[in-house]
C-alpha cells in the first residue's frame, strides 16, 4: 500500500507521515494526560492506528504489536476516567501502593521474558535487533498505560524506563522522528510526574481535579 510509505525526506532520510503525525498525537496525549482531560484516551487511540501503520512498513513487529495494545488499552483508560468522573470526588490521583508497585514491576519483568521468547522463537514475530529491547517496551509501554488508567502516579515513572530504551530502538528501526520525540516525551513526562505528585499529596483537599472534557 503506497500510503505506508508517504513521506518526506529530510537530510536524505525518508520521514513517513504516518510516523510524524502519530508521534504529535502520542505527544499530545501527554500533555492531555497531565491535565487529566478525558480526549487523552481518543487521542491516544488515533496515534496508536497511525503508528501501527509506520511500524508495519518499518518491519517493526514488536513497536506494532505495542500499538495494537495501546488501541485495547486506550478503550479501557477511556472506560475508566468516565468511572472516575462520575464519582463523587473525581479521578482522584495517587501513589501505587507498596502490594501494587510489587506487582506493577513482576508485570513488567515476567512479561518481558516471556514476550523476548516469542520474538526469538516465532518466525512472524522475529526482529531484526534485540528482541529483549523490543519486548521491554512492549510490555513497558503495557504496564506504564494500565498505571495510568488507574490514576496512578507511577505510570511517568515507568514512562521514563520505557523512553531510555525506546530511543536507540526507534532510531535503529528508522523511525527518526519516533526516536527524537522519545527525548521530547522525557521531559513532558518529568513535568507531568511533578504535577501528579504534588495533586496526590494533596489527597484530603477537596479541591482534587476532577476528570475535565
Amino acid at each position: 500500500m503506497n500510503w505506508l510509505n508517504a513521506g518526506f525526506e529530510v537530510f536524505g532520510e525518508h520521514v513517513l507521515w504516518t510516523d510524524l503525525v502519530g508521534n504529535v498525537l502520542s505527544l499530545a496525549v501527554v500533555w492531555l494526560a497531565m491535565r487529566k482531560t478525558l480526549w487523552t484516551w481518543p487521542v491516544q487511540l488515533a496515534g496508536a492506528l497511525l503508528l501501527l501503520a509506520a511500524s508495519l512498513h518499518a518491519d517493526a513487529p514488536g513497536n506494532a504489536l505495542k500499538q495494537v495494545l495501546f488501541g485495547v488499552l486506550a478503550l479501557y483508560g477511556w472506560a475508566m476516567w468516565i468511572r472516575g468522573r462520575r464519582a463523587e470526588r473525581g479521578l482522584v490521583v495517587r501513589q501505587a501502593t507498596p502490594r501494587e508497585r510489587l506487582v506493577l514491576l513482576a508485570a513488567l519483568a515476567v512479561g518481558t521474558a516471556a514476550v523476548a521468547e516469542l520474538f526469538l522463537n516465532l518466525d512472524w514475530l522475529k526482529v531484526a535487533w534485540s528482541p529483549w529491547a523490543n519486548a521491554y517496551i512492549f510490555v513497558g509501554s503495557a504496564v506504564a498505560t494500565f498505571a495510568q488508567s488507574r490514576a496512578l502516579v507511577d505510570f511517568w515513572i515507568i514512562w521514563v524506563l520505557v523512553d531510555l530504551v525506546g530511543v536507540p530502538l526507534a532510531l535503529h528501526s528508522g523511525l527518526y522522528v519516533s526516536g527524537a520525540v522519545y527525548g521530547i516525551f522525557f521531559v513532558m513526562v518529568m513535568a507531568g510526574f511533578r504535577n501528579w505528585l504534588r495533586e496526590s499529596r494533596d489527597v484530603r483537599a477537596p479541591r482534587n481535579k476532577a476528570v475535565s472534557v
